[in-house]
This record gives C-alpha cells, structure tokens and sequence, in this order.
C-alpha cells in the first residue's frame, strides 16, 4: 500500500469516529489550524501530512496507529485518564465518563455490553441521597482526598450538587443506548457492604440516614426488574415507549464480571477495561477487540436471559437481590 493510500485510510477511520452531523474537513481544518482547501487535500492523499500533524490528529482522536495502519506487533495501545490526585479529579473523572458516553451515543450504530461484577454506576444517579453516599464513598476511600479525610457524610453537602448535574446527564445518556448487562447477584453487594461499613464507623451518622439508602437501592432494584420485564431501558416512575432502547439483561451465577465495558458501533469496536478500582483505559485495537467479543459471546451462550423472557428465573434473580439489602437492613440499630 503506497503512502497516499494510507492516509486516505488514515483519515477514513477518523471520519467513522465522527458523529454523523460533523464535518472531517471542518474537524480538520479547525484542528491543524489550515484551510478547508487544504485540510480537502490531506483527506484525499494530495498532500501528505507530516508526523506532527499525524501526532495531533492521532492524540485529539485517541486513534491508535498500529490499529489503523494494521502493522504486525504484539503491543496493544489504550488511551483514558488516570487520577489527578486534586480535588477536581471525582469531578474530572464524572466528566470523562460523560464524554465517552456521549460519543458511543453519537454513533449511528452502537450497543453497549457490560460484564458487571459491581452494579453500573450509572443507575444510583437517579437517587440524590443515594448518588451522594456513592460520590462522598469514591472521594473518601478510593481517591483518598485529603479534605474529606476527617468527614462524615452528609446527604445535604452542597459539594455534590455540581456532581449530581452531571450524574443526572450521565444516566439519560447511558438509558438512550441499547445495552446488555450480564450480571451475578454478587454485583450488589459492594453498594451494600459500603453502607454497613460506613454506618459502623459512624460515617453515615444515623440508622435512619443508613435505612434510607438501602431503601433507594431497593427502589433501583425494582427498577432494573421492571427494565429486565419489557427489555427496554426508561426513567424510574416512566414506562417504557417504542422509542426506548432495548435493554438485555443475563445472568450467570458461574462467573462474576469485572466490570469491563465493550462498545459496538457501525466500523469499530472499543473495549474499556476496569482499573485502580474506578478507572477505565480504553482500546480501539481490531485484533483485541475480536478476541475480547469472542470470549463475550460464549459468556452469553453460557448464561442466563432473564430480559423480556424467563420470568421464573427473573423474579428468582431479584428476589435473592432485596432479600440481600434486608437483611442488612434488619441489622440496623
């Protein structure tokens, strides 16, 4: 393949990463801080673009280059970001998640598998009080942040409200994306374990405050078995429309996920694997990705479809999920 070719295919594959409503020759232009004219003549291979534009579209684009120009190595490149350490970085890393979102979103194809070991965040957004407990619980004891080292939590805080925006923007995007979850009733037990153990070492100052949790998290689990029902993904207190995106959920009591989050759309495939408990990094590397969906597919052959079907097995799957947050419930004093 001659020089020109590759960067046509170059520029091709950034153009299948655009929205549909955006121009490559204006994103471009815009860029490398060049005209339309020639921003036209680097698409077309006309002129060849030199390695420090290659670098700036390849990092504004997080577009692996082993992956585009298919060359033989056994290094696979991810992108995401790690921890700030700041006081912003909770606040970054919501912001992030957003933008990911929204771009799986602004494909024209896309699906959305998640191999759940803990329950995707996204849904404890819809509670206030209880998005509160998860953000103040990241902040505290995953990110260590020194000002909340000797603070208790407080539904009321007004350092959340910024955080709950943008989780609120969060999960109407993640609810307007077709979605499987394959699930193992393991996935709730870490929401639960946390509130116990903070309401033991007086962090969630009250009974009252801890019952009021457990209630929100029930409320969410009857939710997600209303979704797993009509296989449609809605607003708690909504119904689902012919609109909805559809929503299936599995489950396998064999294997417990680890929170890896894989993204279907209409010409690549990206995987963002799970680390430092919270953070993602992310990989559009083709030979990955067909592995990793490989392995996604004998996973949903070996489990169990309780979405739109298998009621026994649905009601059976939820119950054992409350039965869980009662029984911690009833351990309050």
């Amino acid at each position: 393949m001659g020089t020109s070719e590759i960067q046509v295919q170059f520029f091709q594959h950034v153009k299948n990463l655009l929205p549909p409503y955006k121009s490559l020759v204006d994103e471009i232009s815009d860029l490398l801080e060049i005209s339309n004219d020639s921003a036209y003549r680097r698409i077309r291979g006309e002129k060849f673009i030199d390695l420090e534009e290659i670098k700036k579209i390849s990092q504004h684009f997080h577009i692996s280059l082993d992956q585009v120009f298919n060359l033989e190595s056994n290094a696979i490149v991810f992108h995401g970001k790690l921890n700030s350490f700041t006081k912003d970085s909770f606040g970054d890393w919501l912001a992030d998640a957003l933008k990911q979102l929204q771009f799986i979103y602004s494909q024209k194809s896309k699906h959305i598998y998640y191999l759940v070991k803990d329950m995707p965040p996204f849904y404890q957004f819809y509670y206030p009080e209880l998005a509160s407990f998860k953000y103040f619980f990241w902040m505290k004891s995953i990110l260590n942040l020194e000002n909340l080292r000797n603070e208790r939590f407080s539904m009321n805080n007004p350092m959340f409200q910024p955080l709950k925006e943008t989780g609120l923007k969060i999960i109407q995007v993640y609810n307007m994306i077709p979605t499987t979850e394959i699930w193992n009733e393991e996935g709730i037990n870490v929401t639960i374990k946390q509130i116990f153990m903070y309401y033991e070492m007086g962090i969630v100052q009250s009974a009252d405050d801890a019952r009021l949790l457990y209630s929100q998290l029930t409320d969410l689990v009857n939710h997600l078995e209303k979704m797993a029902e009509s296989g449609k993904k809605f607003d708690i207190g909504k119904q689902p429309t012919n609109d909805s995106a559809p929503y299936n959920m599995f489950v396998n009591e064999m294997v417990i996920g680890d929170n890896t989050f894989l993204a279907q759309l209409e010409n690549i495939r990206i995987t963002y694997l799970n680390h430092s408990v919270m953070y993602f990094i992310g990989s559009m590397d083709p030979k990955f990705n067909d592995a990793l969906f490989f392995n996604l597919d004998n996973l949903m052959k070996k489990s169990t479809l309780i979405s739109s079907v298998g009621e026994k097995e649905r009601r059976q799957f939820f119950n054992r999920l409350r039965r869980k947050i009662e029984e911690k419930m009833n351990l309050l004093v």
